[in-house]
Formats: structure tokens, sequence, C-alpha cells
């Protein structure tokens, strides 16, 4: 490995980290950011070392971003594709970057594109996972009008992950409004799938919501920005917001979401 710390402990078999293209751009107006690049990696490297099974998926909206190009006029299903590229593109980044933290990687790829990445078996992406290398999900579904929050939701429940971890540019978690234009907007510790979905929150698409709460696929929503924050996540340490099939509870509170 590439930094001599301890890895961290298990408190989960197999994980799939859901990884926006906005966060790998960190603080950057387009594109990727070495340093965010880098400290991503290092983290995946130490989860994989711990013996914990780990699958990324990325999305590429800090290249490319299908629905606004098809709001300017560009026809969907061209527009999403090129969005599906845009998505392999960080996942060649970050495949290099956690091979150089010190994990073995493998990347696989919904459209098939054999020069730079296996295509998507499933039974293979599980194989690699139980020999402990670092699978990269690429091109979301490989079918447009879906979004990587489906891919994540769907590949997470292919493998047999039991969290699917979604990490967020600055979003420490799921509040009941947008805390920048509500400033006193409460955040949730725990949120039921129901309420995520009646009250419209942003916690991802309602195609993915609705697949993860169909088969009691536990979510858990933090800020990726925040220190060793996906190492903190598989640890099993609360960190952001877990969305599940219990009862919607205000952090800081102890009563039910009425």
């Amino acid at each position: 490995m590439a930094e001599s710390e301890t890895p961290v402990a298990n408190a989960y078999q197999r994980v799939l980290l859901k990884l926006s293209g906005e966060a790998l751009m960190g603080k950057a107006s387009f594109g990727l950011d070495n340093a965010v690049l880098a400290d991503i990696a290092c983290q995946i490297a130490r989860v994989a070392a711990s013996g914990i099974q780990i699958a990324v998926v990325v999305g590429g909206g800090n290249i490319w971003r299908g629905a606004t190009a098809s709001q300017n006029g560009m026809d969907r299903a061209t527009a999403d594709y090129a969005g599906m590229l845009a998505t392999l593109i960080n996942a060649l980044a970050l495949q290099d970057a956690v091979e150089k933290a010190g994990a073995v990687v493998r990347t696989q790829s919904a459209i098939p594109i054999p020069p730079v990445a296996e295509q998507f078996i499933r039974r293979r992406a599980i194989r690699h996972l139980e020999k402990g290398r670092v699978v990269i999900f690429a091109a979301g579904t490989g079918n447009p009008y879906m979004t990587t929050d489906t891919a994540a939701a769907l590949r997470a429940l292919e493998i047999g992950a039991e969290v699917l971890l979604m990490a967020k540019n600055r979003v420490d978690g799921v509040y009941e409004a947008d805390p920048s234009r509500t400033p006193d907007a409460r955040k949730f510790l725990r949120l039921g799938y129901t309420d995520a979905l009646t009250r419209r929150l942003a916690v991802m698409d309602s195609t993915a919501l609705t697949l993860c709460m169909e088969n009691a696929l536990p979510i858990i929503v933090f800020d990726l920005a925040s220190d060793r924050s996906i190492e903190r996540a598989v640890t099993g340490e609360p960190i952001g917001t877990l969305v599940s099939g219990h009862e919607s509870v205000f952090a800081g509170e102890s009563q039910p979401v009425a």
C-alpha cells in the first residue's frame, strides 16, 4: 500500500461505493482534481486491504451531463451514450490512482470496449471481489435514460452488496429541505425509503431508490470531503444519513418523524 496506515476494521463483507463525477472534480469547475482522486484511491485501497470487498460505480457529471445536453437540443439517447463514455474516462483515472495506492483493480464497462476495460459480467465481477480485487463499474447500465444512481443500485444488488454508499460532494447527509436555501433545515439521522420518496428528497433518483426499497438494500449518504469518510462508513461508524426500512429520525432527536 502507498501509505503505512493501519487498514480499517471490517463492518461489512461487501460494499458498493457510488462516486459522482462532481465528487471527483473537487473544487475545480471541470474535470478531475488529482488530490481528491488520490485521497479517494488511498481510502479504497485501505478498505480492500482490510478484507472488505469493495466495488465502485462512477458518474460522469464532471465531464458531461446527458440531461443538460438533451435540454440544449441534442437527441437524449445520444447525449446519454456520450455521458456513459464520460464515466469510462473517470473509471480509468480512478483505476490508475487505486493501483498506485497498492490495490489490484479491474474495470468493467456496460458498453463493450475491449482495449480498455472488461465487459460487465456479473459472475466475473463477483469472482474478482472474492479474490480481493477492487472492481470499478463504468458506463452506467449501458442504457440511455438510466442514471448512474440506478446503475449503482442495480450493480449493488447484482453483486450481493450489503450496503450502498452514496458519496456526495460537500453534502453531509439528507435534509428535509435544501440547507443552502433553508438554513434551519434539519438533517435526517435515519430516513425511511417511503419518506424519501413521498417527500421527494434528493437521495438519488426515484428509480434507484425504489429498486433499493424493493430489495431492502440500505443506503448511507455522506460527505466525501469529510476526513476518511469512506473508511468511516464501512466500519459502521454513524456518518451522514442511513436510508432504510426503519422509521425516519432527525439528527439529535430520538423520536420518529411524524
